[in-house]
């Protein structure tokens, strides 16, 4: 008992155990300002030059703000360990490459800013990790591509995605159908030609939709935009209202875009691109009767066709309509023909069969479609029987059969022209009487129909035809009570193709319809070459061609006089010449005394002197003319 006493009295003395002190603190990164004194924490380092993530950064920051900077990538360990950051700003960097799993850390992050940088594809690892991500913002960078993937882990988190001013062509739809809580998706000032029907029916809360400044030429009707009003504008837009923008695209109004000029909306800047007729006008201020569709006409198909079995065959269609019609085949046993192991069907409307079989023998039907309506024409195909066998050292002489397809003989004139004929009679549109085409010339023609008024409602005549030489559609729109127009804009020694349809309006639905009056196939003649003056430029070129001429000649006629002079004085110099002749001549001095004298002996060479002016009578030197004395 006297030893706890002892023991009360040294517990005093133990050293009392000190309470845990906090965590050492990282440095704050040079050039950024740190607030780590109260909660949350944060690094601010907007506009410090940084060239890449400081790596004294403070895991335990829950803002990090490295805007306007020079960071060109995010390694994977930049942000590793960064559990509770919940604002991450990397805006207008230069940001090229993101590593796969540089977010993977951030469990927490609420919003993500990347945009300003030079981004060019997102794949499916860049963003892992991400599983509380609200706001993500990837406008002003150079995407042209977006994995599926790429928003997994995100998708039921996301409200605010914006990929606006990059140089996307097509977007992961189906992904994007799956962001369930986004009510704001920026899609505005991309290179989107299309979206597909039902691409936003399952975003039941999103309240702002910008496609502004794409190349859209129409917009697919969706259960969404019908179950909310449409709005221009977000100014006092209520909360079960959907902002919608599709204002600078080239939309092409016709029937396709009836719905959404049938809802209630406040009126904005969007236009019609086309067609003609409407190129130009306020979307909203044109009526719901002129937003017209033109049914299918097939204007190409392939004549009858016959090929041996197990050889390939094309069969080829072409329509026009407006829309664009779609082009579908059919075989002889009715059964819808694609892309299969022996078929492969284009979007220009060709069917290749790889290999033919003699069973595939028939009417193969080509199907024009549209929303107006659809065409049909029917291609005969006929298969024979395989060609024998060839040897590969056959030295036979026997002369190729017809039809043989791997023989390269020139067919007939009779075969030639007969194919011609019946390519002429098979393709192309058929031509109906009721539609005359006459005194047509270079680059007019006369188109004549018969009168309409019987049909009921008829608002107008419309003409759409082609050339031969392209596939550009052109219209026409011509007053009711006409019956005959002067096509004026054609081009010379061409093929077209015309068609003349009745617009009315259909008392059954209301709405504006047409039905085509008949259609014909007609050439223009082709233009004389008028046989203008030279151009300058081959004048230019004939007046230096001309004068190198007459200098080329002038100088061998030079060269010729002096070869003739050469010849004529004995192939010597004149100078030389005179000198060496033979003296056939005898002069004598005389003092102006009448006689002769004899001819003196030549005289020695002398010192010179003086000139003195002398007379010379020279006579010729011969017998007669002896010295007779003194």
């Amino acid at each position: 008992m006297a030893i706890l006493p002892l023991l009360l009295c040294l517990l005093p003395l133990a050293p009392a155990s000190s309470p845990p002190q906090p965590a050492t603190a990282s440095p704050c990164p040079r050039r950024c300002r740190c607030q780590t004194q109260s909660l949350p924490l944060s690094v601010l380092c907007p506009g410090a030059g940084l060239l890449f993530v400081p790596p004294s950064l403070d895991r335990r920051a829950a803002e990090l703000r490295l805007a306007d900077n020079f960071i060109a990538a995010v390694r994977r360990r930049d942000l590793a360990n960064m559990t509770g950051l919940l604002h991450l700003s990397l805006s207008r960097n230069t940001i090229r490459h993101v590593a796969a799993g540089a977010f993977a850390d951030l469990r927490a992050l609420r919003a993500l800013h990347l945009d300003g940088n030079r981004l060019t594809s997102l794949g499916e690892g860049q963003l892992r990790g991400l599983v509380n991500l609200r706001h993500l913002i990837l406008s002003n960078n150079q995407l042209a591509a977006l994995a599926a993937g790429a928003l997994d882990d995100c998708a039921e988190t996301l409200e605010d995605l914006d990929l606006s001013y990059n140089n996307l062509e097509q977007l992961p739809w189906e992904a994007l159908g799956r962001l369930g809580n986004v009510n704001t998706l920026g899609l505005d000032h991309n290179l989107l030609a299309s979206v597909p029907a039902g691409a936003f029916s399952r975003l039941h809360k999103l309240a702002r939709l910008d496609m502004t400044s794409n190349r859209l030429t129409t917009i697919p009707p969706d259960p969404l935009f019908s179950r909310l009003p449409l709005l221009a504008r977000p100014r006092g837009s209520p909360a079960s209202a959907l902002v919608l923008a599709f204002g600078g695209n080239p939309l092409h109004c016709n029937c396709e875009l009836v719905w959404l000029r049938r809802l209630a909306r406040e009126d904005d800047l969007e236009a019609c691109a086309s067609p003609p007729a409407l190129g130009g006008r306020y979307f909203w201020a044109v009526g719901e009767e002129e937003f017209v569709c033109e049914p299918p006409v097939v204007t190409h198909r392939s004549p009858p066709l016959a090929v041996p079995a197990g050889r390939p065959a094309a069969l080829r269609c072409r329509a026009v309509g407006d829309p664009e019609p779609r082009v579908r085949w059919v075989s002889p046993q009715g059964r819808l023909l694609g892309n299969s192991s022996r078929a492969r069907a284009f979007p220009n409307g060709t069917l290749e069969l790889l290999v033919t079989e003699q069973g595939d023998g028939g009417i193969f039907t080509c199907i024009a479609a549209n929303a107006a309506g659809e065409a049909t024409a029917a291609v005969e195909l006929t298969v024979g029987p395989p060609p024998p066998p060839q040897l590969a050292n056959s030295t036979s002489c026997d002369p190729p059969r017809d039809g043989d397809p791997d023989t390269l003989t020139p067919p007939s004139a009779a075969a030639a022209s007969a194919s011609a004929s019946a390519k002429a009679a098979d393709t192309g549109p058929p031509t109906d009487r009721g539609v005359q085409v006459t005194e047509h010339g270079a680059t007019a023609a006369l188109v004549q129909w018969p009168d309409q008024r019987p049909i009921p409602g008829i608002r107008m005549y419309q003409i759409q035809y082609n050339s031969s030489a392209d596939d550009i559609l052109v219209y026409r729109m011509i007053p009711a009570d006409s019956s005959s127009f002067l096509l004026t804009d054609l081009a010379s020694g061409r093929t077209y193709d015309l068609c003349v349809l009745a617009v009315y309006e259909d008392s059954a639905t209301g709405l504006t319809a047409t039905r085509p009056v008949g259609c014909n196939h007609f050439s223009t003649e082709p233009a004389l070459q008028p046989c203008g003056a030279p151009h300058a430029p081959f004048l230019g070129g004939t007046m230096i061609i001309a004068l190198g001429g007459v200098i080329v000649a002038s100088v061998l006629v030079f060269i010729f006089v002096l070869l003739m002079r050469y010849k004529v004085h004995g192939g010597q110099p004149p100078g030389k010449a005179k000198a060496s002749a033979p003296v056939s001549s005898v002069c004598s001095q005389t003092n102006g005394a009448l006689g002769t004298v004899p001819a003196p002996p030549a005289p020695e060479p002398a010192a010179p002197r003086a000139h003195t002016v002398v007379q010379l009578d020279c006579e010729p030197w011969g017998p007669s003319h002896e010295p007779t004395g003194p």
